[in-house]
């Protein structure tokens, strides 16, 4: 009855939308207003739109990471992740790809690596609907372009700095700290996301298949799945309507145990269409690999001494 009543408390806590942050007032008119709706629509629906849901090969929204916020549209919740002020950046230079990337590339991207799906065209009704929408969040705030990396002024302030917290914590990592992570993850997440990390509801899946054999969640080139990213990411929005709540061991223990968990290599090649890998891909970056394993290495752990076990590919 306990565990009932947290996820009746939870639920309403979602729902009313318990964040900081609002929209602009009114919508653009015209064809333009129609184009930013359909993006807010697109950014709540990924994986089911019409026009997205062919490039999408798990159970994810936009809105899983971009959180809604008071006003209950995606990306309006303040801090880490807000879509508030991130047009007013672009273009900008991103190091992974290690190019100058238009706020559409950036999008795009996500459907390959959060997605685990494959690249959207940039002159894609739905490429543009994004974007729009994006870009009508950033209305009326000043340009503030930024070579550093792609974040708008927010997440330029609060990215990095997470993740140059939470690396060294994460690289001193052991089998005790998986064993922690996954007390945590029981105590706090798995009322939501599911005892096997399989979702429920609203609450989004965080690793593992379906029935059918289908990826539930972000694959191992996402920014989610870097332990760092993770944890920062984590510590800022994590449990919902309680960010900050966790102490910084407990946050990278957890993201520590949900990474560790089986989930879809990346492979870039693979999220690329044809015409992409012909050139209509802004980027000097075309070969790119990642797996849970790797992911562990880039920080000097051994997923087997970390787990316990030798599961991991």
């Amino acid at each position: 009855m306990k565990s009932l009543h947290k996820i009746a408390v939870l639920s309403l806590a979602c729902s009313v939308y318990l964040f900081a942050g609002s929209a602009p007032k009114a919508y653009p008119t015209g064809e333009l207003g129609k184009l930013v709706k359909l993006g807010e629509e697109i950014a709540l629906t990924t994986d089911t739109h019409p026009l997205t849901k062919d490039f999408v090969d798990n159970k994810l929204n936009c809105a899983s990471c971009h959180l809604r916020g008071e006003d209950g549209k995606p990306g309006t919740a303040d801090g880490l992740s807000s879509w508030l002020d991130t047009a007013v950046s672009f273009p900008t230079w991103s190091k992974r790809e290690k190019a100058v990337q238009t706020l559409q590339d950036r999008s795009n991207n996500c459907f390959m690596r959060s997605m685990n799906g494959k690249r959207l065209v940039n002159d894609s009704e739905a490429s543009m609907a994004i974007a729009a929408y994006i870009t009508w969040l950033s209305d009326g705030k000043p340009m503030h372009l930024n070579d550093k990396g792609p974040w708008g002024p927010t997440n330029k302030k609060l990215w990095p700095a997470g993740i140059k917290h939470f690396n060294p914590i994460q690289k001193k990592a052991t089998h005790a700290n998986y064993v922690s992570g996954q007390k945590v993850y029981e105590n706090q997440c798995a009322v939501c996301h599911g005892a096997n990390g399989e979702g429920m509801g609203e609450f989004p899946p965080l690793w593992g298949k379906d029935a059918n054999g289908q990826w539930l969640s972000y694959n191992t080139g996402a920014g989610m799945s870097k332990l760092d990213k993770g944890a920062a990411w984590v510590k800022a929005k994590m449990p919902l309507g309680q960010g900050g709540s966790l102490s910084d061991q407990d946050t990278a223990d957890v993201m520590l145990y949900v990474n560790a968990q089986e989930r879809a290599d990346f492979d870039l090649d693979k999220g690329l269409l044809p015409e992409q890998k012909n050139g209509i891909y802004h980027s000097n970056v075309l070969k790119e690999k990642h797996s849970v394993r790797s992911n562990f290495k880039a920080l000097g752990l051994d997923i087997d001494v970390i787990r316990g076990d030798k599961l991991i590919k």
